[in-house]
Formats: C-alpha cells, structure tokens, sequence
C-alpha cells in the first residue's frame, strides 16, 4: 500500500513538474510572439511592463483572473463552462508522450505517436462545445468552422506521420528520435516537413488560416461571448497546441534532443535544451507567418488540404515505401 503510495505521489510529482514550466512558456511565447510580430512590423512591441516587457504576460494573466465572468442567458451554462476546461486540458495531457531526452519523459509508450495524434485531434471537441453552446450565431459559425478546418488537416499530418514511421519502424517518440543520430528526417521528407509546418497552422487556427476567428467576418468566432479566465483558458490551450505542434516537428523531423553537431562544444548542451531550441526555432517561423502572410479564404483553405496537401502526402508515402522496399531499408523489429 505505502510502495503505491509513493508511485502515486511521483507520479503526480513528475505531472507538475512538467505542467508548471509548460504554463509559464505559454506565458512567455505569447511575449515572444508579439515581440516577432514588432520586429517585422518595425514596431517596438511589449517594452514598458517589466525589463523587455517580459511582465506584460503576467500583467494579461491577471486582468483576465480578476475580470468579470459572464454566461450568456440563452446560453447552455454545463456545456458553455466545460468547453475552456476541455480545451485546456486536452492541449496539457498530450504532453506526457513528449520525451526531452532518453530519460525525461512521464510516459514513454510504445504508441506514443497514436496517442499524440489522438489527444491532439480531440481538441476540436471543445471548440464546437463552446461555440455551440453559446447560443450565438457568430460563436456556432466560428465553430463549424474550426471543426471542418481541423478535420481536414488532421488527414494531410495523419499521412504525413506514416512517412515517418515507414523510415523508424516503431510508433514510440524515443525510438523516432534515436533514429535520427546519423540523419535528421527533415532532409530526405523535406517536402513532408513544408506540407507538415502548414498543416499545423491551420490545425491551430493560425494565420494565415485563423478563419473560425476572423475578425472581420465572425467578431471572434468560437470566442465571442467568454470573458475573463474562461476566455485566458482557451487562450492557454490555443498557445499550448501550437508549442506541442512544434514539438512533434521537432521530435519528427529535426532530431528532438539530438545536438546538431556531435563535436565539442555542442555536445556539452544538455538534451532537453537541444530540444527547446528546435520548439522556439518552429515557434518563431510561425509567429513570422503571422506577421507575413495575408489570410487565406474559406475555399481557398479547404482546396489547398484536400486537393494538394493529401494527393501530395499519399504520394509521398508511396515513393518512400517504394524506395525503402527497393534499397532494402525496411526497418526490422
């Protein structure tokens, strides 16, 4: 009873030690972000709360604690309440598959690919939970939306992983990056990895593809009628896909925590920091879509997943299971 106790307990140990810096980096890529956007923009940004406006994150997080909670009354209050919990909590518990280093990891399983897929496709769940349950036609548009979106780039990243693992062999995130230590992924399946950073934009309704919130059009979207924490959960759990996004980049086509260079001094970096390089390398090329790159339409978005993206994916998958076949280089385990 006591030894499971104590699993128990480093167990719950090891979740918060995970989750506490995971919240603070969401904090500070939001900082990070708006810092991107600036520097293209040629303003100065977040600068006046704090050194560098690092305490601007902080200072949002408390108004949005401190604010008003309001519920619509036409609203359904169960369904409206849940859909921020469940957003934030899906984007938080796909995090336990993520290995930092051989060591650093809450649950290395064999599946942890499938299981990264499948947490991180649920998402949408919570987005049409809180833009149906608003009982606005702004919110359940927003919603609609979003789903269509998410579903149809879940497809092109869902193709786009079988590249992956036709070349390793095994569905674990450990094993991906240790067969990465002669030749990162992201130079044979580089098309792969282009096709895969856009279709995690719109899997995170990024811009260009931030349609179920486009602001000239749905006010919003999904968002319109929350306020105060509710709306800083979904905000949370917006921020944490994108990182996780960027993780699974990193863990599938850049090598995870392996060090660019295998020569002093590279190899004095610790693991997990090679890793949080490569995440905030991604994160940034996202932020500089965002400052860049003009809003797709609606049609143009559904055309360039379904009439590009896949036949492109498929085809790849073929050529790479034809090459791997021909070379005998099918992984044997």
């Amino acid at each position: 009873m006591i030894e499971n106790l104590n699993i128990l307990i480093n167990e719950i140990y090891k979740i918060f030690l995970l989750l506490i810096p995971i919240l603070t980096a969401v904090a500070m890529i939001v900082w990070l972000d708006r810092r991107v956007w600036a520097f293209v923009q040629k303003r100065r940004g977040p600068n006046v709360v704090g050194p560098f406006g690092l305490f601007q994150s902080l200072a949002d997080a408390l108004k949005y604690i401190f604010k008003e909670i309001i519920i619509p009354a036409s609203a359904n209050k169960i369904i409206f309440i849940l859909a921020p919990i469940v957003t934030m909590t899906l984007a938080l518990v796909a995090w336990a598959v993520i290995p930092f280093s051989e060591e650093i990891v809450i649950a290395d399983i064999n599946v942890g690919i499938l299981y990264l897929f499948a947490v991180s496709s649920l998402g949408v769940y919570g987005i049409i939970m809180g833009g149906w349950a608003s009982n606005s036609k702004y919110p359940f548009l927003g919603a609609i939306r979003s789903a269509a979106q998410m579903v149809s780039y879940e497809v092109s990243i869902g193709v786009i992983i079988i590249n992956v693992l036709l070349c390793v062999g095994s569905l674990n995130l450990t094993d991906i990056v240790l067969a990465q230590e002669n030749l990162w992924y992201i130079v044979p399946l580089f098309p792969m990895f282009v096709i895969f950073f856009i279709s995690a934009l719109a899997e995170t309704n990024r811009p260009p593809f931030d349609l179920p919130e486009a602001e000239a059009e749905l006010v919003a979207g999904y968002q319109t009628e929350y306020s105060g924490m509710m709306y800083a959960m979904f905000w949370l759990g917006e921020y944490a896909n994108i990182l996780l996004m960027c993780s699974m980049g990193s863990i599938l086509f850049l090598g995870g925590w392996l060090s660019p260079i295998d020569i002093y001094p590279f190899t004095l970096v610790p693991a997990p920091l090679w890793l949080i390089l490569k995440i905030l390398l991604l994160f940034i090329l996202f932020s500089l879509v965002k400052a860049i790159v003009p809003r797709y339409r609606y049609d143009q978005l559904m055309k360039l997943g379904w009439k590009i993206f896949l036949p492109l994916s498929l085809t790849w998958v073929v050529l790479t299971a034809s090459y791997l076949f021909y070379f005998n280089l099918l992984p044997v385990n």
